[in-house]
């Protein structure tokens, strides 16, 4: 058995075993049940110690399928939620302009909850939903679900020091997330895991970026100087032909090569005058679904999730930096 499967075992036996402890499933609400939000209900319906008390869109006929689907009542306005239903946890997977509001108000309630990326628009809100949360000790995740990848899981061990990373992540264009630009929508997902792996100061930011179809950066790309030497390379694209969710890391001796579309893993390592290719066992999974039995756990427990408000702050603080410095050369 992998280590990513051991894992996701171990939280769904600590989530059943803290359930049965408290003898109460865990009252979850989606709010937004457009394409990801509806897969946030289907996961919580299935999952153990969970029970979906309902769902929130103002899109009625969306809303009407989903609710009728999963046998949940849906409402058309949150506010609702919060003056009927007593609930433990809330996903939020409305558009990102709505995460401050949505969450703040499900927070001052004393509601634990999972914003989506990007955390929120800005610093202050994203600052201030922090603030709310410690002072109602709350458990606040954030929804970068490449933490949870099966393939970014097995090669941890593996990565020390790296020298130099690239990442790309290229899709066609879909029509959603159009009210953020490719750094904020796609991008921030590299961000945050390369921010986690080098774990130095940022020293520099190069970025470039293009709007094609939207009034947003739809192709972006950012040079990252740290201050321990290493570089990443990062290119975000909303308007490709073809789908790439791929980063490589450089270290001394070794390559790894990750696929988070495919959930694949190779290490290369130099072994004399030559190198040797190694691929990594790995059990495809479902990160979502990881990502979302963690953070139900973390409520369980009151643990600290992952991917806090404070870890995404830092992600948010990068992209926005980047997202800026793009929008500044376009308009000179």
């Amino acid at each position: 058995m992998s280590r990513a499967n051991e894992e996701q075992n171990y939280i769904a036996t600590k989530v059943s075993v803290c359930y049965h402890r408290r003898m109460e499933k865990i009252k979850v609400a989606v709010i937004g049940v457009g394409h990801l939000g509806s897969i946030h209900a289907r996961i919580y319906k299935g999952l153990p110690g969970c029970e979906l008390a309902a769902v929130c869109d103002q899109d009625k006929a969306c809303l009407e399928q989903v609710s009728r689907e999963l046998d949940v009542p849906g409402y058309s306005d949150y506010r609702e939620i919060l003056r009927k239903i007593k609930l433990d946890a809330v996903s939020i997977t409305v558009p990102t302009k709505l995460h401050y509001p949505v969450a703040a108000d499900f927070l001052r309630q004393y509601i634990h909850a999972l914003v989506e990326k990007p955390f929120t628009m800005n610093l202050k809100e994203a600052d201030s939903l922090i603030k709310i949360g410690r002072k109602n000790k709350l458990i606040l995740q954030v929804g970068h679900i490449e933490r949870f990848n099966s393939a970014f899981a097995a090669t941890q061990q593996l990565i020390k020091n790296p020298k130099f990373i690239e990442c790309h992540r290229l899709s066609p264009f879909s029509g959603r997330s159009l009210d953020v630009g490719a750094v904020l929508d796609i991008m921030i997902h590299d961000i945050d895991i390369v921010l986690g792996l080098v774990g130095s100061k940022i020293k520099k930011i190069d970025a470039v970026g293009v709007n094609v179809l939207t009034n947003y950066e739809d192709i972006a790309n950012a040079r990252i100087s740290f201050a321990n030497g290493c570089v990443a390379n990062l290119t975000a694209s909303r308007v490709s032909d073809e789908v790439m969710r791929k980063i490589r890391i450089f270290q001394k001796d070794t390559y790894i090569s990750l696929d988070y579309r495919l959930a694949l893993a190779s290490v290369y390592k130099k072994e004399g005058l030559g190198i040797a290719k190694t691929d990594l066992p790995i059990e495809k999974e479902q990160p979502l679904q990881k990502e979302l039995a963690a953070f139900i756990s973390c409520v369980i427990e009151h643990k600290e999730p992952l991917v806090s408000g404070r870890v995404a702050r830092e992600a948010l603080k990068v992209a926005l930096e980047i997202q800026d410095q793009i929008w500044r050369k376009n308009r000179s």
